[in-house]
């Protein structure tokens, strides 16, 4: 495919007006809430479709945030373009989960070394097997440097990244847990499928918003605006890669 600008999704006319390193939530308005609060000389180049984008610096590094909207078609257009037509390098989705394990507990962090999926996003590529979603090593190595400077409570592991909200197969669950899948989302999977096809770097950073086996869960507004451990580990992480 031609790489041609501003594409269909995202307003950007010039290159650079993206970072080579985007942090990526699924809420637009979490975007606009980092933007807001951690980065300086903030310019906002994307609104197309209310999807939020902003550039600007930390700790003197050019750093963008995107909204990616939610699940893997979605974050599967937006990571690709940005990828692709943007010529970005790394993205860092921070997005929110839910717990599959005892031992993960509300406002938790994961960093998702992998990302089982029951999505259909794989076929296009025609492997004859079961490809395995991984993160860059690198920028896990990073996050993990950061999480345990700052003292969270963060596991790392495999998540599952799921097609279905609200799912109505009670046995899928246990079945995952068998496995020692920490939690749920919905994107992590595509993400590092677009990055592994393009020879990118991509990393998924979630906090536990709800506990499926304890049957907690945070509000709308914690979740766009509490959650900043993952995002100051994901910030972290940018200027030093």
């Amino acid at each position: 495919m031609k790489p041609t600008i501003p594409t269909a999704h995202i307003g950007a006319t010039d290159k650079s007006q993206i970072a080579k390193t985007v942090l990526m939530p699924g809420d637009p308005l979490r975007a606009k809430f980092i933007a807001d609060n951690f980065l300086e000389n903030v310019v906002q180049y994307n609104a197309v479709r209310g999807m939020l984008g902003f550039t600007g610096t930390y700790k003197g590094k050019p750093v963008s945030v995107q909204g990616s909207g939610m699940g893997a078609p979605s974050i599967g257009i937006y990571s690709y373009e940005l990828f692709k037509f943007y010529d970005v390098d790394n993205i860092m989705r921070v997005g929110t989960a839910g717990s599959f394990s005892h031992d993960v507990n509300i406002k938790d962090v994961i960093l998702a070394s992998g990302a089982s999926t029951n999505s259909s996003f794989v076929d296009q590529y025609r492997v004859s097997g079961t490809y395995a979603p991984i993160a860059s090593y690198e920028l896990l190595e990073v996050a993990v440097a950061e999480s345990r400077k700052k003292g969270v409570n963060f596991k790392v592991g495999n998540v599952l990244t799921s097609d279905v909200f609200y799912g109505m197969d009670d046995a899928a669950v246990k079945a995952w847990q068998s496995l020692n899948v920490l939690a749920v989302e919905m994107e992590a999977a595509a993400l590092y499928m677009n990055a592994a096809h393009l020879g990118k770097k991509a990393l998924t950073i979630l906090t536990i918003s709800d506990s499926i086996v304890k049957g907690e869960a945070t509000t709308a507004e914690e979740r766009e605006k509490t959650f900043t451990d993952m995002m100051e580990i994901a910030l972290e992480t940018a200027i030093k890669v």
